[in-house]
């Protein structure tokens, strides 16, 4: 199995990330949501190396196959994290791709670290720019709903999780986008993070702001949302992101729940590989588009 090295031995010992690497071509890095790991992004990573798209995606710490420490989760450490994958695989001209949690790193990656290597960035159901409801972001979610998850997560986390993957895929009495094996299989996903990790990592997503970050995104970025989104709702993300992020499309997906990747997956496949291998120089460098 394939590992990355990082320099974080605040907590006795280095972190080491585990991630998938397919194909060969423009490099791509998918960083996935919380609280699954690198194989979420199963249905892109068998099908983007057949356009001639390099795939790479990696376990955030303590999820998945990565070590488990007990601290590290904010998201300066996280996009440090990031950049010693950039570093240690020496990728350039490579695509961010961050999906929901992960659309904060490839945000905080920019601002702190300059978007060094990275020629393009895609926010996918991120929770950028700011989760969390307060005076001056009213369409936030209230600290009310991410202090019952915690509650939920502590008394019960595979029960948390269970009913957390019905959100998350938009299943209800009248619409089940995808089957129960299939949920079942994710909740296995989540439930191998550490539960420190996924207690953690929810309070670094509610709580940071991600609005000055965002500024410090400099190169074509294609933003898509699901309207139907109830876990990070579209009004307080996706239509605030593609506000301001200046060179960025801006794609909404009509009916789609959160976990697109899977619920839209052959339209999601088709934007990536359309965007990924589109010349930069055909992109306008000054406006958002919606479709």
């Amino acid at each position: 199995m394939s590992y990355i090295q990082t320099n974080d031995s605040r907590f006795g010992e280095p972190v080491s990330l585990f991630y998938q690497d397919w194909g060969q071509g423009k490099p791509v890095v998918l960083i996935h949501g919380w609280p699954l790991s690198h194989e979420m992004w199963e249905y892109q990573m068998t099908e983007l190396p057949k356009q001639g798209i390099r795939c790479i995606a990696y376990d955030r710490r303590g999820f998945g196959k990565s070590s488990k420490p007990w601290g590290g989760y904010d998201y300066d450490t996280l996009a440090d994290d990031l950049k010693a994958v950039l570093d240690e695989l020496d990728l350039q001209d490579v695509t961010l791709v961050g999906f929901s949690m992960g659309g904060g790193e490839v945000a905080r990656y920019f601002s702190r670290h300059g978007g060094a290597r990275v020629s393009k960035a895609v926010l996918v159901s991120a929770v950028t720019p700011f989760m969390l409801q307060t005076d001056d972001n009213p369409d936030g979610v209230p600290q009310e709903t991410f202090d019952e998850m915690l509650t939920n997560m502590k008394e019960d986390r595979i029960k948390f999780l269970d009913d957390f993957g019905k959100q998350f895929f938009g299943v209800n009495l009248i619409n089940r986008p995808v089957s129960t094996p299939l949920l079942d299989y994710y909740r296995m996903l989540a439930s191998f993070a550490s539960p420190v990790a996924t207690q953690e990592c929810a309070k670094a997503f509610s709580s940071t702001d991600f609005r000055q970050d965002m500024g410090t995104i400099n190169v074509p970025t294609l933003i898509i949302h699901g309207d139907a989104d109830k876990t990070v709702p579209i009004e307080a993300s996706g239509e605030q992101s593609s506000q301001m992020v200046l060179n960025s499309t801006y794609k909404v997906y009509d009916g789609a729940p959160h976990g697109l990747f899977y619920t839209e997956k052959e339209q999601l496949n088709s934007d990536l590989i359309d965007f990924i291998l589109e010349p930069v120089a055909a992109r306008s460098a000054t406006t958002s588009q919606m479709y």
